[in-house]
């Protein structure tokens, strides 16, 4: 079958669902194609694994999207507070209330954002292609041509790529990714707490890397563990059991008993491609870049991604210009390419300073975690980039 529309979206994760529900609102006809069919909530199960820190401004879109409400109904569980430290004498803490706003944000099930927005895609008028797969693509003329490997054709005036660090998209249409492996891999923990999980999320700063604490729902929490590769992957070995007492062996105290319950790891990148955009196409979120997810601002420089580039096509259409036009595409990416870059240097810097074992930088890193901790104003501009408001 063919389907003739002005954009499609491969990709419907987070960030491409998202664009397909907030280009659709603004009148633009829409295709969506995905592999793979979202997984649907369970109220019963326990919390899936892979979770993310849902910022003020992230919600504040999906609000108007109309889907927060359902991630509401479902189960999320905000954060008020956020705390740092390497040495407990040098801790940043964080406040919702220094900047005004009842949390700082929300921690949400990846897949039950997902399925949110999945419900929400069902009202608008997109065609939703799924399972597909994207085998090859072809510019002719002012169009693409898109092959999929059901059989399925799809012509578009603009093809997004929101499929994540290995886009498809990326790959057919040759734009090159530079990128490198951290020498650091990470794994994610669900744990049940002995009580509730509290509202404060936090993070200490280790030589061998971060070890963080994120409050789920209920008793739920999740742990990171940012270490050596090689010794994440015998933990990764470990029965649960095994797992539980190097937790506690390793984490601070005030974690407190922890049952841990599900865990997987995975390997840390950085990548940025050379070009968000080309004629009649253009990369969001993680197709474009990726970054250290220490500070949990992946999934929300995706959506500020998804933002602008609803706001420059729905403007350039408005006012009768060519929308898909390489021109109206580069003031998308003038826009963004800077923050990403900004917030993926930002993210080396902490990566590569704590990872300097030298008495004089560590001391120099203490400090400034110090005045950063008495100054209210440097707490509240640096909240407030976080937070995106």
């Amino acid at each position: 079958m063919k389907y003739i529309v002005e954009v499609a979206i491969v990709g419907g994760g987070m960030i491409g669902a998202a664009l397909a529900c907030g280009l659709a609102k603004n009148g633009f006809q829409v295709a969506l194609l995905e592999k793979k069919i979202p997984l649907l909530f369970d109220p019963n199960a326990d919390p899936n694994l892979r979770i993310s820190a849902i910022n003020s401004s992230s919600i504040s879109f999906l609000r108007q999207l109309g889907v927060w409400p359902d991630v509401l109904r479902m189960r999320c569980a905000p954060y008020r507070r956020q705390e740092v430290w390497e040495c407990q004498n040098t801790k940043l803490k964080f406040d919702s209330e220094l900047v005004g706003l009842p949390e700082l944000g929300y921690m949400v099930e990846n897949h039950v954002l997902q399925y949110a927005l999945w419900k929400n895609l069902c009202k608008e008028n997109i065609y939703l292609l799924c399972p597909s797969f994207l085998q090859r693509m072809n510019r002719v003329n002012n169009h693409w041509d898109l092959f999929l490997d059901n059989g399925d054709r799809v012509e578009a005036k603009l093809i997004i790529g929101a499929d994540g660090a290995d886009s498809q998209v990326c790959k057919l249409a040759g734009i090159r990714k530079i990128g490198s492996f951290y020498q650091q891999s990470c794994m994610l923990i669900s744990v049940h707490c002995e009580g509730e999980a509290g509202d404060t999320a936090w993070q200490q700063f280790t030589p061998r890397g971060p070890r963080a604490f994120l409050p789920l729902f209920g008793c739920w929490a999740s742990l990171v563990w940012y270490d050596r590769p090689d010794w994440i992957q015998k933990l990764k070995s470990m029965s649960m059991l095994a797992l539980k007492q190097e937790i506690h062996n390793t984490f601070p105290i005030r974690l407190g008993r922890v049952t841990p319950v599900m865990a997987a790891s995975f390997s840390l990148s950085r990548s940025h491609v050379t070009s968000y955009i080309l004629p009649g196409l253009a990369l969001a979120g993680d197709s474009a870049h990726t970054i250290h997810p220490l500070a949990g601002q992946g999934v929300n420089l995706g959506y500020r991604d998804v933002m602008v580039l609803i706001s420059v096509l729905s403007e350039a259409k408005e006012n009768m210009t060519t929308w898909f036009h390489r021109d109206v595409l580069q003031g998308y990416q003038y826009q963004r390419e800077k923050d990403n870059r900004m917030m993926q240097n930002g993210m080396d810097l902490l990566y590569y300073s704590f990872n300097k074992k030298s008495v004089p930088i560590k001391v120099l890193r203490n400090i400034g975690l110090l005045i950063a901790e008495h100054s209210i104003w440097l707490k509240r501009k640096t909240l407030s980039y976080m937070l995106g408001i």
